[in-house]
């Protein structure tokens, strides 16, 4: 009796376990139910930007370069002090040349021994004159020349100051040994030192710079924009500037400048443009600091929109696909559309669907 029950015990198990594994294999295999997203068509405003690349450096940037060749001798500035126009940055020693000192020589010899003659004409003049020998008109002639003699011999001599030591006799302030800065600003850069020989600029060198003095309050942005964007910027608009040093920092400006011209690079035309910055407040901007310019391209208002990840694609068309019911199971009706901006994340429709529909999105894991 005992092994009847245990063999029948053992049929049941088997037919309960073949069940068990059918209807789960059976509900493995049937579809799923797909359920998705549902992604609100709203109002919003949409701005397709871009990102041009380029610097920050001040409008205004100079290189003072000598008057004269000669060597450093003094140094009064370095880089990073702030500089008044006409304030001397460096002393140079002059260097004579060799040609240029003998001919200003020559000169002043010539004029002493002009102006002794001068000198000895006048005086048997004068005498000639108190004796009424002579007329007031060749007393007077005779006294302008020799007036212009003694001209000639200052102005001579004042020449060979200069060759020599590069100072003016009659105006020694404005020594052109003394290098002075033409602007007020900050020195961004003294590339010599006391010793170096430094030559002025001529019709066969740009001659050495001193130093480089810059307004660091007054400062653009350089880039270069794509040909493909350049025809939907215009001058005037305003320009958000992220600097990679500062990255907490964000710095108004607005755009003043689109070249004319193009240059090819990699391939494609670019065009430059320069931003003018408006500069808050406590930031230290450095010259030559790397910044990105952020420029709205386009820009629409409180237009229909969906997130782009809701659209669906077959050849030209594009469709979406809008929600009809969502009890018991969600189900979708597919819509042709006609898409405009896109700001990269959503995107404008402009026919096709109403504000307060909702669109299908991803599938739900």
């Amino acid at each position: 009796m005992m092994k009847k029950i245990f063999k029948w015990f053992l049929i049941v198990s088997a037919i309960v376990v073949f069940a068990g594994t059918f209807v789960f294999l059976y509900q493995k295999s049937r579809p799923k139910e797909k359920v998705y997203h549902v992604l609100p068509v709203t109002k919003m405003d949409l701005e397709k930007k871009t990102i041009v690349n380029g610097k920050i450096e001040p409008r205004d940037e100079v290189s003072i370069k000598p008057q004269i060749s000669g060597i450093i001798t003094e140094l009064f500035k370095e880089a990073g002090q702030p500089v008044k126009k006409d304030e001397v940055i460096a002393k140079v020693k002059v260097i004579p040349d060799m040609g240029n000192l003998s001919a200003a020589e020559y000169r002043v010899r010539q004029a002493e021994v002009n102006m002794n003659q001068a000198q000895t004409d006048y005086d048997r003049m004068n005498r000639l004159y108190e004796q009424k020998v002579v007329s007031a008109e060749n007393y007077e002639k005779q006294a302008v020349a020799y007036r212009q003699a003694q001209l000639e011999l200052s102005s001579a001599r004042d020449a060979l100051n200069i060759v020599r030591e590069g100072i003016s006799l009659s105006n020694a302030s404005m020594s052109t040994t003394l290098i002075r800065s033409t602007i007020d600003g900050l020195i961004l850069d003294v590339p010599v030192k006391v010793g170096n020989s430094v030559i002025l600029s001529n019709s066969f060198n740009d001659g050495t710079t001193i130093a480089t003095v810059a307004d660091m309050g007054n400062l653009i942005f350089r880039g270069q924009i794509d040909e493909t964007e350049v025809g939907r910027i215009s001058e005037g608009i305003p320009v958000n500037i992220s600097v990679g040093a500062l990255p907490d920092v964000r710095l108004n400006a607005t755009l003043e400048y689109i070249s004319p011209k193009g240059v090819e690079q990699n391939g494609a035309n670019q065009f430059e443009i320069k931003a003018a910055i408006s500069l808050p407040e406590g930031i230290t901007i450095r010259s030559g600091y790397s910044a990105n310019a952020e420029i709205v391209l386009e820009r629409a208002q409180q237009c229909l929109s969906i997130p782009e990840a809701a659209l669906e694609f077959s050849g030209d068309t594009t469709f979406v696909h809008v929600l009809k019911d969502s009890v018991p199971v969600q189900r979708y009706e597919r819509i042709r559309v006609v898409t405009g901006l896109s700001d990269g994340v959503n995107i404008q429709v402009c026919e096709g669907v109403k504000d307060g529909q909702q669109v299908r999105g991803m599938i739900k894991e």
